[in-house]
């Protein structure tokens, strides 16, 4: 049997299936396949796609993957890795404009806009996420990137944006890349000394969220506010 997605039945392959069915009828690989194009020898794009589901565990996972990374996957290269990276940031803008006009006023809908991106990151990341008087997302800002292990943020670096964009607030999102999002003494120390200067400034520290994954009895997020710490 052949590998090749013109070898296949016309309303199996994945564009003509897409243009009779719709999108929603493609399975994650078959729409990897569109963007990954062609295959390489005994291997299909759709093949391709396949194995980097099964490689990486789930689409979100694929998607936080530097193009460095991906363009080394088999069957890849830059140009086929740059497109599949492409497509996820698309994914992710279009969900974030289906939220941009609801308020950030709860740690579980923060987690909603954040969480995509964040969960998977292989290293740490700090966001400072500017919103309005109705709690509704301003901009989003990278304060700093770290090790596997951890990050530093000042909070000069992090009240930067919110000053600048002369917001009504600001939300602090890290992600914690071994999963567990449970805060380090650091992460405390870290939202005192903002909470302290967000009081100086007289701009309203909404939360500070630690992003991980969910797991059996442990949730996918730490909230400071939940914890007190930030009133």
């Amino acid at each position: 049997m052949s590998d090749r997605i013109q070898d296949m039945p016309f309303d199996e392959r994945p564009r003509e299936k897409l243009a009779l069915l719709g999108p929603a009828a493609l399975d994650n690989a078959e729409l990897m396949a569109l963007f990954i194009a062609s295959g390489i020898r005994n291997h299909s794009a759709i093949d391709i796609g396949r194995d980097l589901i099964a490689k990486y565990g789930s689409m979100s996972a694929l998607g936080s993957m530097p193009v460095a990374a991906l363009a080394k996957e088999r069957g890849l290269g830059l140009a086929k890795a740059s497109k599949l990276a492409a497509a996820f940031e698309l994914g992710v803008r279009v969900a974030r404009e289906q939220l941009q006009h609801s308020p950030l006023d709860t740690p579980e809908r923060i987690l909603e806009m954040f969480g995509p991106q964040m969960a998977h990151l292989s290293q740490e990341q700090v966001v400072v996420v500017t919103v309005d008087t109705r709690l509704k997302h301003q901009g989003t800002t990278i304060v700093s990137l770290g090790t596997v292990n951890e990050s530093n943020a000042h909070p000069r670096e992090i009240l930067r944006p919110v000053i600048t964009r002369g917001a009504y607030g600001f939300i602090l999102i890290h992600n914690h890349p071994s999963g567990d999002p449970s805060p380090s003494r650091s992460d405390e120390s870290t939202t005192r000394r903002v909470v302290e200067a967000a009081n100086l400034m007289q701009v309203r520290f909404i939360d500070h969220i630690i992003i991980g994954k969910p797991s059996p009895g442990r949730a996918a997020y730490y909230s400071f506010r939940e914890a007190g710490l930030i009133a």
